[in-house]
Formats: C-alpha cells, sequence, structure tokens
C-alpha cells in the first residue's frame, strides 16, 4: 500500500473522504478471507486508546443480522430519539454518501466535523500502521473509530450500532453492548462468513457479551441452538421474537402498515411507513429490544414507542419512487431477501404487470436471486451499477439464461430506468432490484428527474 503523507494541516471534507478511502476497502473487495489476520480487533484498541476509548462512553445497542439490521436500528434509535435521548446511529453501506452511516438524532456527520475528525485520527492512524503490530487499518475500522470519537465528543446517551460484516470480528465488536440484537440471518457472505446458517449464527452471536441482553428475531433451528448456547457461555438473557413476544398485521396500504405487538406485559398498536411483512418482524424485534432497554432503567413510555414507529425512515426498502407509473426499489441482494420481495410485490400489487431491473454485486448468489425472481420474470433488463464490486451484466444474463429466461441488457442504471419507463404503462409496475447499489442509483435517477422538472 502507498505511503500515506504525514501532513498534519486541516484537511476538507474531499480531502478527509480520500484519505479514509484510500486504506483497504474490504466492502469493494469480494471474499477477503473472514480471519483474525485480516480482522484484528487489538488494531481498533490500539486506535481507540488515545482518542480516549470513546467506544465505552455511551450506552450501547449493537445489532447484527443478516437482513432487517438497518431497519430495526433506524426503528430503536427513533424511539430513543422521541423519548428525549441524544442518539448515535451508525449503520452500513450508504446511498449516496459516506456520511449517511452517522447520524446523531436523526441528522447525518456535518463535512466540517468529519473532516476534523480525519485530521485529528490521521497521525494516530499512522503510528497505528508503522508498529503493523496487528496489521494495518482499514477503511471501516478509521470510519468505526470516527463514528465512536464524534458520538463521545457529542455526549451522545446511547449509541445503535449496526455491524458491518459478521459480528465476532467487526470493528464495531469492541463496544461493550448493554443489549445485543440478532436479526434474521440466512445465507450470504457465505465465501467470508461460512456456508452453513449454523457457522454464520455463530459469527453473529460473537456480539454477545457476558450478562448483556440478547434479543433474536425469529431463526431456524440451527441458528436457535447456536445463539443458545452463546448466551448460556456468556450468562445473557435471552429474548426470542416470535416466542417472548408476537406480531400480527391489523391494516395498512401503499404508505404504511399497522400492526400490534405483544409482549408479556403489554400490547402496542403501531403504524410503520415502511411496506412488507419482514418489516413487522423487524418492527417486533425494535419493540424487544426497547422493551429491554427499559428492565434495565431506560424511560421509554408506550407513546414514545408509537410515536417513534410513526417517524421511521429508512429508504431502499420497498421503496416507491414514483405512482404512475409506479417505481418500486429494493435492495434485496440474497435469495432469502428475494424471495420475501417477490411475494410482497405479489401482496401489494396482485394483477399488475412487472418490469424488473436487476443488477447485483459479483460476491452475491445470482443464480439463487435469479430463480426467485422468475415468478416476475416476463420482463427483465439485467444492469449494472458503477461501485467496484459490481457484477458484470454477462454473469448475471448467464444465470437468467439458465432458468430459460431472456432479459435485455442495458448498462447503466439510468438508461435502464429511461427505457423500463418508456415501455411502461401506466398500470405496470417497475422493480429496481438485486442490490443497494443499484437503488441508490435509481433514487438518483428520480431525485435528478424532480429537481429539473422544479426547475
Amino acid at each position: 500500500m502507498a505511503a500515506h503523507p504525514k501532513n498534519e494541516t486541516e484537511m476538507n471534507y474531499q480531502q478527509a473522504e480520500d484519505y479514509i478511502l484510500s486504506f483497504t476497502d474490504y466492502e469493494k473487495i469480494p471474499g477477503i478471507a473472514y480471519t483474525s489476520a485480516n480482522y484484528d480487533l487489538r488494531r481498533m484498541e490500539k486506535l481507540l486508546q488515545p482518542l480516549g476509548n470513546p467506544h465505552l462512553g455511551a450506552k450501547t445497542v449493537h445489532i447484527a443480522g443478516t437482513k432487517g439490521k438497518g431497519s430495526t436500528a433506524a426503528m430503536i434509535s427513533q424511539v430513543l430519539i422521541t423519548s428525549g435521548y441524544k442518539t448515535g446511529l451508525f449503520t452500513s453501506p450508504h446511498l449516496h454518501t459516506l456520511r449517511e452511516r452517522v447520524r446523531i438524532n436523526g441528522t447525518m456527520i456535518s463535512e466540517a466535523d468529519f473532516a476534523a475528525l480525519v485530521t485529528k485520527l490521521k497521525p494516530i492512524v499512522e503510528k497505528v500502521n508503522d508498529e503493523a503490530a496487528y496489521g494495518e487499518l482499514t477503511t471501516f475500522e478509521i470510519l468505526t473509530a470516527i463514528v465512536f470519537a464524534y458520538f463521545k465528543n457529542s455526549q451522545v446517551d446511547f449509541q445503535v450500532l449496526e455491524v458491518g460484516l459478521g459480528g465476532r470480528l467487526d470493528a464495531t465488536n469492541v463496544a461493550k453492548a448493554d443489549i445485543c440484537v440478532i436479526t434474521s440471518l440466512s445465507l450470504d457472505h457465505t465465501e467470508i462468513l461460512g456456508d452453513t446458517i449454523a457457522k454464520i449464527a455463530a459469527e453473529k452471536a460473537g456480539i454477545i457479551k457476558p450478562v448483556c441482553i440478547v434479543v433474536s428475531a425469529p431463526q431456524v433451528d440451527e441458528a436457535v441452538e447456536v445463539i443458545e448456547q452463546a448466551c448460556r457461555q456468556q450468562q445473557a438473557k435471552l429474548i426470542q421474537v416470535g416466542k417472548d413476544i408476537t406480531w400480527h398485521k391489523t391494516g395498512g396500504d401503499l404508505c404504511h402498515q399497522i400492526l400490534t405487538v405483544r409482549s408479556k406485559t403489554k400490547d402496542y398498536n403501531l403504524t410503520i411507513p415502511l411496506l412488507g411483512d419482514h418489516q413487522m418482524e423487524n418492527a417486533a424485534t425494535a419493540v424487544a429490544t426497547l422493551e429491554a432497554l427499559a428492565s434495565i432503567g431506560t424511560r421509554i413510555s408506550t407513546q414514545n414507542i408509537a410515536q417513534g414507529f410513526s417517524q421511521v425512515n429508512w429508504p431502499g426498502r420497498l421503496q416507491i419512487l414514483s405512482r404512475e407509473p409506479m417505481v418500486v426499489a429494493d435492495g434485496a441482494h440474497n435469495a432469502y431477501s428475494m424471495r420475501k420481495l417477490v411475494e410482497s410485490i405479489k401482496n401489494y400489487f396482485p394483477h399488475t404487470r412487472c418490469l424488473v431491473i436487476f443488477g447485483t454485486s459479483c460476491d452475491k448468489d445470482i443464480q439463487g436471486m435469479a430463480r426467485e425472481l422468475k415468478p416476475l420474470a416476463d420482463n427483465i433488463i439485467v444492469t449494472t451499477s458503477s461501485h467496484p464490486r459490481a457484477a458484470s451484466t454477462s454473469t448475471s444474463v448467464k444465470e437468467f439464461a439458465n432458468l430459460g429466461i431472456k432479459v435485455d441488457v442495458i448498462e447503466n442504471v439510468a438508461k435502464a430506468l429511461s427505457k423500463a419507463l418508456t415501455a411502461a404503462k401506466n398500470t405496470d409496475l417497475t422493480l429496481v432490484t438485486g442490490s443497494i447499489f443499484v437503488v441508490a442509483e435509481a433514487i438518483e435517477y428520480f431525485t435528478t428527474k424532480a429537481a429539473s422538472v422544479s426547475h
């Protein structure tokens, strides 16, 4: 790796972002081995020590899982904000800017704060890397340290942290969580985390800390066994959603869902502006987490919970981008989430002709996703995002062809959307899916279009 210039002058935002992105970025490298040689938490500890160990300050909710981490984190964070707590939220990946990942009370970190923190961190990063006792720091590790420092400087009451990858060796796992949450587990990143649900569950359960409270979304039996065993080893209390806390839908439309979540002590009547059955599972998981926080002294009322849920915002998940013609974007990127997405589309749009725009990352189960999309497969356009990890269109075309599905190929998302919208009738649905990066470019397309119309 090229040496970084030892220049301690104040950086601007672009320089700060470029500096962070100049390190090894495993988000852009498919299939990097998930071992302590590549991910060593002692590097994080060495980086955080000179900053006064900022990760240990605030009360912490730590969230791992395959699906639903971000939505669940957004729900928990919003309720804590509504309850009057200053709340930091760290999520990944981002749709448009790195700054989206780091929020306090819903507001992104400013460019000035980001640049100032990178400037302060740079000499410490270089010292840790010069010593290289535990390998060199990565982009995600440096970003995580910035997050902890920002939350400490801002004196947040809570930090809600979404795991970047796995759990056990993830940079966020230096935090001492009060509540650990494990959302729905399915096969994803199999070449990194393992090729069975049990292996993946073991990596995710690596976030469980001694004597904490663990909230688990409904899981398949082999994942339940692994999570229960980890809880026994750490003497952690386990709350199982679907067993200790349940939910059922009571209404909804294309703007929101209405549901009742029932715990052992009370019923919560909630409205969430997020679509899809999986979001109700995420909501129940978030309620279980909030009840666990209340049990350790956090003041959260039933009214705070209802208000927080009604205000939650989490774009790129069953998001309606246009109504005439209807365009929906969803970042489903493995076979399980694609199956759930197809179920939701059939549920919300039962008699609608569907045109699919599909693009994904090269390390994903394209065959599995193509198989799940087959019921919607009258019209599929294969495209690619500008992300370095994007799968080539030829790879996706091959998987669809193996299933007997003909596709059109359009090399970028904006052109794919333009073609789909020209071909679509007002009664048709265009679905954009396969990766959060393709979805981000679709959102950008409509934002740009709206801006040009308003001018």
